[in-house]
C-alpha cells in the first residue's frame, strides 16, 4: 500500500470517475486503474462498483476512503512541520471563499498578503458554502472565509467581521426619496433573490421570509427573479425590474457620495434597514473555517490579520 495509491481512490471517490481522477492526479487513466486494482486486491475488497456511467463508493470503500484522506492530510502534515522549521508561513495556502464574499474582500486581500506574507501566495477558490465545506473535509482547501450559520462540521472558526445588509432600489422608486427602509416596507415590494445555494439568499429570506414564495397572479419577471450573482440583481434593480438586499462590502463607494456631477446621477440608491432602536439591524457573521488538524497556524493568523488590515468600510471588526 502506498500514499500514491491512497491518493488515486480519493480522487476516483470525488470525481466518480476514473477518466477525470486520472486527470486530477496528472497520470494516465490506466496508471490510475492498475494502481486501484492492485489495492483492492492487497485489500481483498471492492473499494468502488463500475458501471458504463457511473462509478459508485462501497459502504466499506466510503469508510477506507476517508481514513484514506486522513493518511494524506498527516503525510502531508510532516512535510508542513519541516517548512515550519525554516519559515512558518512558507509555501501556498489554499483559500476558499463564497460567491457573495469573494468579489469585494478578494482584491484588497490579496494586496495585503503579497504586501505582509509575500512566501505565502493564496491559492483562491470561489463557491458555494456547501462545496467549500466539502472541500475542506476532503483536504482541497485549507481554509475558507464563509457567512454563519452553516452545518456543524467540527472545524476551528475564528470571526472576522459583521456585515449589514442595505436595500438597494431604484432611484425612481418612492423608498430611494427616504434615508432608511424597514423591513415591514421591503413586504411589499418585489424583490430579486440569488439562486438556490447562495447562503446569501437564506439570509434574505430570514429577513423576509414572505419571499420565499411569490405571488401566483404575478407573471414573468415580476413573478420572481433568481440571479446568479449580486451584481446581476443590481443591474436587475437599475432597471426597474424590483428591489434586493445586499451585504455592505457589495455597496459601491460612491454610493454614499452626496455630491455628483452632472450625468453621473446613479440608478441605485443604497438603504440602510432600520427597524427601530429595539431591533438590530440585520446582518451577517463573517468568519474563518479550518480543519482543527491543519497544523499552518501562523498562515491562519496571517490571513486573519491581511483581513484586518483590509478597508472593510461599514463592518463591525471583530476579535
Amino acid at each position: 500500500m502506498t500514499l500514491t495509491e491512497l491518493k488515486y481512490i480519493v480522487a476516483v471517490a470525488r470525481e466518480r470517475h476514473f477518466g477525470k481522477a486520472a486527470e486530477a492526479c496528472y497520470v494516465s487513466q490506466p496508471t490510475l486503474s492498475v494502481a486501484v486494482k492492485k489495492l483492492e486486491e492487497e485489500l481483498d475488497v471492492k473499494l468502488f462498483e463500475r458501471s458504463a456511467n457511473e462509478v459508485t463508493v462501497t459502504p466499506l470503500g466510503e469508510e477506507i476512503v476517508r481514513q484514506a484522506q486522513s493518511v494524506l492530510e498527516q503525510a502531508a502534515n510532516i512535510k508542513d512541520i519541516a517548512k515550519r522549521g525554516k519559515d512558518p508561513l512558507a509555501g501556498p495556502l489554499k483559500l476558499g471563499v463564497i460567491y457573495t464574499i469573494a468579489p469585494y474582500l478578494l482584491p484588497d486581500l490579496v494586496r495585503q498578503v503579497i504586501t505582509h506574507s509575500p512566501q505565502m501566495p493564496l491559492v483562491l477558490q470561489e463557491n458555494f458554502t456547501v462545496k467549500l465545506l466539502e472541500m475542506l473535509r476532503t483536504g482541497e482547501i485549507d481554509c475558507a472565509i464563509l457567512a454563519e450559520p452553516f452545518p456543524d462540521t467540527g472545524l476551528a472558526l475564528a470571526p472576522l467581521y459583521d456585515e449589514p445588509f442595505f436595500a438597494a432600489v431604484p432611484t425612481s422608486h418612492a423608498l430611494a426619496k427616504q434615508d432608511s427602509v424597514t423591513t415591514e416596507e421591503l413586504k411589499s415590494e418585489t424583490m430579486l433573490l440569488l439562486g438556490n445555494g447562495h447562503c446569501f439568499r437564506d439570509h434574505v429570506l430570514e429577513v423576509c421570509p414572505e419571499f420565499a414564495r411569490f405571488s401566483s397572479d404575478a407573471e414573468g419577471i415580476r413573478k420572481s427573479f433568481e440571479g446568479s450573482s449580486l451584481e446581476t440583481i443590481k443591474h436587475m434593480v437599475a432597471a426597474g425590474m424590483g428591489i434586493t438586499l445586499v451585504p455592505r462590502l457589495s455597496v459601491p463607494k460612491d454610493a454614499f457620495e452626496t455630491k455628483k456631477r452632472r450625468g453621473d446621477e446613479p440608478f441605485v440608491k443604497y438603504l440602510p434597514v432600520q427597524d427601530g432602536k429595539s431591533l438590530p439591524p440585520p446582518t451577517r457573521r463573517v468568519v474563518l473555517a479550518w480543519r482543527r488538524s491543519f497544523t499552518r497556524y501562523e498562515a491562519i493568523a496571517a490571513l486573519r490579520n491581511a483581513v484586518y488590515g483590509c478597508e472593510l468600510p461599514g463592518v463591525t471588526r471583530l476579535s
